[in-house]
């Protein structure tokens, strides 16, 4: 398995999920403390960091700057790597369900 595909941060994964939208790092926090219920709360240093890195990666763009706060949008190759992280997170809780259940995989 290459880096590309190690486990996302919960952080990262947020962002990801954040900006199938436009949003700008302030949207992002909001929107990462709505949808966690209040549980994942991002600073502005670890939005800005991750930002960085996920634009270096191509799992984001920065869309045209028109003055305002600067917008970011997902990549088709972020949302492959959301997919597969939604699969390995679904994977951890089947297994997780099969074991609790005194049951062994097949």
């Amino acid at each position: 398995m290459g880096q590309e595909h190690l486990p996302l941060t919960e952080g990262v994964y947020y962002i990801l999920l954040s900006l199938y939208e436009p949003r700008h790092g302030y949207g992002i926090m909001q929107l990462t403390e709505e949808l966690s219920k209040g549980r994942v709360q991002l600073g502005a240093g670890t939005i800005y960091g991750a930002i960085k890195t996920l634009v270096g990666r191509k799992w984001i763009v920065a869309l045209d700057d028109d003055g305002r706060k600067k917008e970011y949008v997902i990549t088709d190759l972020g949302k492959t790597m959301v997919e597969y992280e939604m699969k390995r997170l679904n994977e951890l809780y089947e297994n997780g369900l099969l074991m609790t259940k005194g049951e062994k995989q097949k």
